[in-house]
């Protein structure tokens, strides 16, 4: 039974079914693998650099199946004009969702998300991403996934109340056995090295038997840096709450007088994508 036991659900709360983690395989329509399966040779075809993400890429990584409709393809600004050029080509409704971050095309029911970088702006998607990918077999095509420590970081900043991945990343690291190229992932994670502390402490408390997958070094530097910034608070430091949820700390923006810095970091991000990428 997929779901939450009643006595979770607070008074008036309605019954709301939600997925269980797997190793069963998904059960995909035929037309639904045939039409993900048409969109990545089309894509391999014209020779449009992609990673698949997603579920596809998490499934690779962890072994952990999950129903979708989506097809998530990680590509850069500079790719997405001639990707959505063709899928419209081929009868699919396309949209430019943020220009920011993401892009959308549909047809049947099903959609294909084009996804740049992280809705905050503070994660973009660059060549390095691509060339990093591994090669895969999705939907009997070869194509390439987002390695572990890309999928791990575009992971970081999915904190919101609605939807939270902290689960996905332990699992990334458990799945992979810790081997994980972790010079790479403090240099994704860059400034925002909080948020991989934040998911690492995570990882331990899933997994306290496997506190060694991440390295003893790797808790040392962050421990460190932790209590360096603790132990020298700077007054002039810029409030982050909007990088994590701009809703659930839109309280501080609004009311309380806190910078939005989250909006800063998206109208920077405009200021440098294609101008082509943000006509719809």
């Amino acid at each position: 039974m997929l779901g939450v036991h009643p006595s979770s659900l607070m008074p008036g709360e309605p019954h709301i079914v939600l997925p269980k983690t797997t190793s069963e395989p998904s059960r995909i329509p035929e037309s639904q693998r045939l039409l993900f399966r048409e969109i990545l040779g089309f894509f391999e075809k014209k020779r449009i650099p992609f990673a698949v993400a997603g579920a596809f890429a998490l499934q690779e990584h962890t072994g952990i199946c999950r129903d979708t409709k989506d097809l998530d393809l990680f590509l850069t600004a500079e790719s997405v004009v001639p990707a959505v050029s063709l899928l419209r080509e081929e009868g699919f409704e396309c949209e430019t969702c943020d220009p920011v971050w993401l892009f959308k095309a549909h047809r049947d029911g099903f959609f294909v998300d084009l996804i740049t970088g992280m809705s905050n702006a503070t994660i973009i998607v660059d060549n390095s991403w691509i060339e990093r990918s591994r090669p895969a077999m999705v939907h009997g095509v070869n194509v390439r996934v987002l390695a572990a420590e890309e999928l791990l970081a575009s992971k970081l900043f999915v904190t919101r109340r609605e939807r939270f991945d902290g689960a996905d990343i332990a699992h990334i690291i458990y799945g992979t056995r810790g081997q994980l190229n972790w010079e790479r992932v403090f240099q994704l994670a860059g400034e925002n090295w909080e948020m991989l502390f934040w998911a690492l402490v995570l990882f331990r408390y899933a997994y306290p038997a496997q506190t060694q997958l991440v390295p003893l070094e790797v808790w040392r530097e962050l421990t460190h840096r932790f209590e360096q910034v603790v132990s020298h608070p700077d007054p002039t430091a810029k409030f982050r709450g909007s990088l994590i949820d701009d809703k659930m700390f839109a309280i501080d923006v609004d009311d309380w007088g806190f910078e939005n810095l989250m909006e800063q970091y998206r109208e920077r991000r405009l200021r440098d994508i294609p101008a082509i990428c943000k006509i719809s």
